[in-house]
Parts: C-alpha cells; structure tokens; sequence
C-alpha cells in the first residue's frame, strides 16, 4: 500500500512540474492596439533559456510567429521572416509590422530548434495602427 501511494504521489508531482512549464507575453497585451515598430517582451516558466546549441532538458529559447501556426511538438521552427528564432537566449525585440491585425504566437524550442509543441506556445492578436 505505501508504494501504491508513493508512485501516486511521484506521479502527481510530475505531473505538477510539467503543468507549470508555460510561456507568455509580458508585452504587447492580448487584443492591444500598437504603433509600429512593436515592442514585444516575452517570458518562460518551469524550463530555462540557453542559446542554440545546448541542449541541456528542460531549456530552449523563445521564437516569434507572425500569422503563422504553432510548430508541432519535435519539429524545427523554420527560419523566414514569419518565424524570428532568439537563438542568443533574448527575452524582448522589436519588429516592424505595417497597419493591421496580427497574431503573434510565441514558441519554445530546444537548443537544435524542435518545438516543444503548443504546450510551450502562446498566441495574442494586436493591431498595429
């Protein structure tokens, strides 16, 4: 019985742990109106940023989708101009967008690139006036 009660417990802080690991955007708000260039900052819970290359668990470094879909889970984020890899570990940039509405989806990744997949992904809409 106490190892039936021990393994639930192992599991529920596992469980716990990995619930906790999100990403979000300190700034622009979700539905914001913005003027050009767009000041984005963004933040991680649970996981740590190192830049590309390392590929220590539990760590990666933010990526900025512009319209675009987040990456599935062990998929490299492609590099283009609707895909901004923070492969130096930043956590702000700023990005000109001309007048419009745009999602923005933030993306976690690991040193090599790979998603860690809509778990790790947040998406915001703003409009640039």
């Amino acid at each position: 019985m106490k190892r039936l009660i021990l393994a639930a417990s192992l599991m529920l802080v596992g469980s716990t742990a990995f619930a906790q690991q999100s990403v979000a955007f300190v700034e622009p708000a979700d539905g914001a109106t913005v003027s050009s260039p767009v000041k984005v900052k963004f933040a991680v819970s649970g996981m740590d940023i190192k830049p590309a290359g390392d590929m220590t668990a539990n760590t990666g470094h933010h990526h900025l989708l512009i319209n675009a879909a987040p990456v599935k889970a062990g998929e490299v984020v492609p590099t283009d101009e609707t895909h901004i890899h923070f492969g130096k570990g930043q956590t702000e940039t700023e990005v000109k967008l001309a007048p419009g509405t745009y999602k923005l989806s933030l993306q976690f990744a690991n040193g090599m690139h790979q998603s860690y997949g809509p778990g790790m992904s947040k998406d915001i809409t703003i409009t640039v006036k």
